[in-house]
């Protein structure tokens, strides 16, 4: 018969292990405390929805519409669009301090910075996608990413890039409504 005190002994370290995971499940997001507040962060984010017009011999690459987001490090916001050649009003706005603390925190704590660049071919039979553009200055740091839509590559795009393109999608949609 197995004594008390082993079976509370092999206990101890399963309820140590269980309530250090419990908050890292349930709390998946990015922690603040990624962002310092001596950080200096410039963000350009750029979207293009292209289409491929074929010539017989050659292909032209059109822009149907290109977005285009500056974040800069006091939270200031210009976003602006161009649809078939026309460019629309600018809108300017401003992020919460929490946003950006949060956009900081991301870039820093997924080493969005240590990625390296990396060509993504697009696929030769693909005739519209999307292709993102991201340079992040952060203490003087600049990385620059390009990128198409994942179905228009063969090459398997970060989910690292993908958060950070989500993100910056939602800061489109909120400030564009």
């Amino acid at each position: 018969m197995v004594k008390p005190i082993i079976l509370a002994a092999g206990a101890i370290p399963a309820i140590v292990a269980l309530l250090i995971s419990i908050p890292l499940i349930t709390k998946p997001d990015i922690p603040f405390s990624a962002a310092n507040p001596n950080d200096t962060i410039e963000i350009e984010y750029t979207k293009h929805q292209l289409s491929k017009i074929s010539f017989g011999i050659t292909d032209k690459l059109s822009s149907q519409k290109t977005e285009i987001l500056l974040i800069k490090n006091n939270g200031d916001v210009k976003y602006s669009v161009t649809k078939e050649g026309y460019p629309q009003p600018e809108i300017e706005s401003k992020l919460s301090e929490e946003q950006l603390k949060k956009l900081t925190a991301l870039i820093k704590e997924t080493g969005f910075i240590a990625i390296p660049s990396e060509s993504f071919p697009v696929k030769d039979d693909v005739m519209q996608y999307q292709k993102s553009n991201v340079k992040v200055t952060l203490n003087g740091a600049i990385k620059q990413i390009h990128w198409p839509q994942q179905n228009a590559t063969e090459k398997f795009i970060p989910p690292i890039i993908t958060m950070v393109e989500s993100e910056l999608d939602e800061i489109v949609e909120q400030i564009s409504e």
